[in-house]
């Protein structure tokens, strides 16, 4: 409880309202009635509310209607063990949970005996020291005990009841305070102040009765005297009307009201801060309060809502909208000042005021030289609460930093270029335009004292060279073309100890001035796609990827903590999200609507994280009871499965958990349904740990389950398989035995034809020799005829050549006579006609019936021509000259009607 009287005192530091977190929930989100009458917690912190349309049940995670039988409203509820008990129209009872973790009801109505209800609600139940549950309604006290109950029935309108000093005490509406003692109802001393008072709620505080009353403030009654509570927060309850009254730790209380909101008041330092509309609160009425370790819940007359008050970020938020997107703070001469993008504001005490004649966007704050700067869209400014000093007309001043080893002189980047500042002996500020720059620069940083390097979104970044000592003249800039250079799209530019750091897309680089060009920064790489929000000698703070926009505390050497804070991401302003250190510990980030003051000491102090309780376990078809030490899951019905897990006690949970098994996961979780889609069957251990905002881990629950294998692989279908595995090896065994045999056969009949081939084969070989041998022949015989027919033909030409030599002329015809027998022995021709046919068999037969006009003379010239002979030799084989020759082949073309362009020879060769 320290720690929240820390924070409530701490809440109004420097005047301006910083508050904690406040969750709304409105009928949306937990689909119930609007009012909210009592609200309930049980030891896991699950919330129980007693609502217009039931009870509702919240786990942390999911909001649960449940209903009475009589679908009355529900005015009261209290948890109790394992039992919520509930109270409504003429109706109360319990209710208690199944093995999947729903609600079911019990009446205890039928246990009254001998009474009747006089159109009676039950607006209260209480707990006694002796375990007696009591159910008050306007008009009697309902005790259960033992499976029996009692009524106590007071002669007045019974508004409250509180056990005080071991006595119960009730509060008699408007008549004041009594204490019951059997049948008789003892005003308490002093009582006559209350007259007229309507009581609205009774709390212990400080060893005293506190009595609320609805219009007449707070009452003290310490044993023996009733008086008014001397505190200067009772005005405010009487004129808000004091609903509710709420312990909140040692010296710190809540006031409920019907007017405005939730009082949250220390009562030693008389201070308090309000949770209203103003400061986030769906509706100003309080109709229940409860705390619960450090969450504050409010059941509103329309939602509810829960504050986390011991938070280590406190945030303060701009409901009117006037203040609009923050930019820039600044701290100074004791005052908080906010730019934004509507101008500049300031916090006197606890009021957000605007500083006249500031409106446009404003840049940049910055306390220089004694002076509070404005980098304003319309030029720079010097601004205090009452003024707003036009100090340099250059538009739009991003940032300001210092020259190195230069007294008083600054340089700004602003919408066109660089403007030097320079702090003058008389307190003014000159201002000169640096020539050489004329394109927008947002950032800028010195490498050296002569050269300053530059970045804007959209231009780029560029390494600029200043001519002399004056800063008022550019001599280079140098830009940087080479292949793996950064692009100059969305380029960010840092000095992180004497090294030029840049961020473009996501990537880091750094510059080395050995070698002139960019390179990767590699004590950076392991936070690509982070931006720098802020750094220091010793710590950097990096904001996350869109998606996830956590912020990363870190001295890069294992010294780190994560900051989850859901409001926080919701509200960071990508790209011109700013952090401004206050000290060690305390340091402030702009938001989208206000800002938040980080205290990351309190961060690392955090309290022990509650384990995560298993909800219910559901499979495809059914849920299962997460109370049994295996579920087993049918296969059929695994393909999605999802484990709903919860922790309560835990403000914006999110989770770490592990699924090991024949498929393994581990991962971090922000809500609490976690799904597995088509996990194999087998054995598996999910666990699972609440994660804090520094990525810290509770410690692990776990839950066993067990997937069935598919009925493919069960017993009786393993059984089927092996006997199939059988069948299908004598099968296989059959087959490859037929197999063999088709091969044995197959390569029998192969070897057979092979060898019958080679048989061919050699019968081809003999028969082309014996053909070779013919044609040998046939050539042999013919060139022997040829010439012998030449020699007979020589002789004869000789003879005729020298006839006159004969003198016997018949000798003379004699010998011619004989010669020309001999060229015509039909002997040759018959011993050449056998070799020929030998050979071309049918030859002759098939020329005849093609061509039968062909005579014996025709037919050896066309066996001549099919042997290819040519007209030199065919003349001597014919006994004819070469003439003669020509001439029979002139007439054989004719009878064979062949054109004078076919080739004879040919023909017959192909015939």
């Amino acid at each position: 409880m320290k720690s929240i009287l820390f924070l409530v005192v701490c809440l109004s530091v420097n005047g301006q309202q910083l508050l904690p977190p406040i969750q709304n929930y409105q009928l949306l989100d937990y689909k119930g009635g609007t009012k909210n009458w009592d609200v309930s917690i049980n030891e896991n912190g699950e919330l129980f509310v007693a609502n217009n349309k039931g009870l509702l049940h919240y786990n942390g995670e999911q909001w649960t209607l449940n209903k009475l039988p009589n679908n009355t409203i529900i005015r009261s509820v209290k948890s109790i063990g394992d039992k919520v008990y509930t109270g409504s129209y003429e109706e109360f009872g319990y209710w208690t949970k199944n093995e999947f973790g729903e609600l079911a009801y019990t009446s205890l109505t039928h246990l009254i005996k001998n009474h009747t209800f006089t159109n009676e609600e039950f607006w209260e139940i209480f707990q006694s020291s002796d375990g007696k549950v009591m159910f008050r309604s306007f008009s009697a006290i309902y005790c259960y005990a033992d499976d029996k109950i009692t009524v106590i029935d007071p002669p007045f309108v019974v508004s409250d009841l509180i056990e005080f000093n071991g006595k119960l005490i009730v509060a008699g509406g408007f008549v004041g305070l009594f204490e019951i003692q059997g049948d008789t109802y003892l005003p308490l001393p002093g009582h006559d102040i209350l007259t007229g008072k309507t009581i609205n709620d009774i709390a212990i505080f400080g060893g005293n009765l506190l009595i609320g009353t609805k219009l007449s403030g707070c009452f003290l009654y310490d044993g023996k005297q009733l008086t008014p509570w001397q505190a200067s927060i009772n005005d405010d309850l009487k004129e808000h009307q004091l609903n509710k009254i709420t312990l909140l730790g040692e010296n710190l209380l809540g006031f409920g009201t019907i007017k405005n909101g939730m009082y949250l008041y220390n009562s030693e330092s008389g201070k308090y801060n309000v949770l209203n509309r103003e400061s986030g609160l769906q509706n100003n009425t309080v109709l229940s309060s409860l705390l619960y370790k450090d969450l504050l819940w409010l059941g509103l007359d329309n939602g509810m809502a829960r504050a986390k008050l011991n938070n280590p970020i406190t945030y303060f938020t701009d409901y009117t909208g006037s203040l609009g997107m923050v930019y820039d703070i600044a701290w100074y001469n004791g005052t908080l000042f906010l730019g934004s993008n509507t101008g500049v504001f300031y916090f006197d005490g606890s009021q957000l005021k605007f500083v006249n004649g500031s409106q446009g966007h404003v840049w940049d704050l910055e306390v220089i030289e004694g002076d509070l700067l404005c980098g304003h869209t319309r030029g720079t400014f010097k601004v205090s609460k009452n003024s707003f000093e036009l100090i340099s007309e250059v538009a739009g001043g991003y940032q300001m930093i210092k020259v190195p080893d230069k007294k008083s002189t600054y340089v700004q980047g602003t919408y066109n270029g660089l403007a030097k500042f320079t702090k003058l002996e008389d307190g003014t500020w000159s201002v000169v335009k640096i020539e050489g720059v004329d394109e927008p620069v947002k950032q800028l940083c010195f490498e050296t004292p002569n050269i300053l390097w530059t970045a804007h979104p959209y231009k780029g970044f560029s390494r600029i060279h200043f001519k002399g000592a004056e800063y008022n003249k550019i001599d280079k800039v140098q830009k940087f073309k080479q292949k793996d250079a950064p692009s100059e799209y969305n380029a960010k530019l840092y000095n992180i100890k004497n090294h030029i750091v840049l961020n473009s897309e996501g990537n880091w680089f750094t510059y080395n001035p050995i070698g002139d060009k960019i390179e990767r920064f590699e004590e950076f790489k392991h936070y690509k796609n982070k931006e720098l929000l802020f750094f220091d000698e010793e710590y950097f703070w990096f904001v996350d990827d869109d998606e996830q926009k956590a912020i990363i505390y870190t001295d890069l050497k294992g010294d780190s903590l994560m900051l989850t804070d859901l409001p926080l991401r919701e509200r960071l302003a990508p790209d011109s999200q700013n952090l401004v250190k206050v000290n060690d510990s305390t340091s402030y980030i702009t938001l989208i609507d206000g800002f938040a003051k980080i205290n990351v000491k309190e961060i690392s102090k955090q309290e022990k994280l509650p384990t995560p309780s298993f909800i219910v376990f559901k499979d495809q078809e059914s849920k299962h009871s997460v109370m049994d030490d295996n579920i087993e899951v049918p296969f059929r019905y695994a393909q999605s499965i999802t484990i709903e897990v919860a922790s309560p006690e835990y403000i914006y949970p999110h989770y770490y958990y592990k699924l090991e098994g024949p498929k393994e996961y581990s991962q971090y979780v922000e809500g609490g349904a976690i799904n597995f889609q088509n996990l194999p069957y087998g054995e598996y251990t999910f666990k699972i740990a609440t994660a804090g905002m520094d990525t810290t881990t509770s410690e692990l629950k776990q839950l066993n389950f067990t997937i069935s294998p598919p009925w493919y692989f069960s017993w009786w279908s393993l059984f089927f398989y092996a006997a199939l595995g059988f069948l299908a090896i004598y099968l296989v065994r059959r087959y490859n035995r037929k197999k063999l045999e088709r091969k044995h056969r197959e390569l029998e009949e192969r070897l057979h034809h092979e060898q019958q081939e080679r048989m061919d084969k050699m019968e081809k070989e003999e028969l082309a020799k014996e053909v070779k041998q013919k044609q040998n022949e046939l050539a042999s015989t013919t060139l022997n005829i040829a010439r012998k027919n030449e020699m007979i033909l020589e002789l004869k030409n000789m003879l005729i050549m020298n006839k006159d030599k004969f003198s016997n002329s018949q000798r003379y015809r004699t010998f011619i006579k004989k010669l020309n027998s001999s060229i015509e022995d039909t002997e040759d021709w018959r011993r050449f006609e056998v070799n020929f046919k030998e050979l071309h068999q049918d030859f002759f037969e098939r020329l005849l019936k093609s061509y039968p006009s062909l005579t014996p003379k025709d037919l050896k010239l066309c066996a001549y021509l099919k042997m290819n002979l040519s007209t030199k030799e065919i003349a001597p084989l014919m006994g004819i000259t070469v003439r003669g020759v020509e001439i029979h082949r002139y007439r054989l073309r004719k009878k064979l009607d062949m054109d004078s362009s076919d080739n004879l020879s040919n023909f017959l060769i192909t015939f």
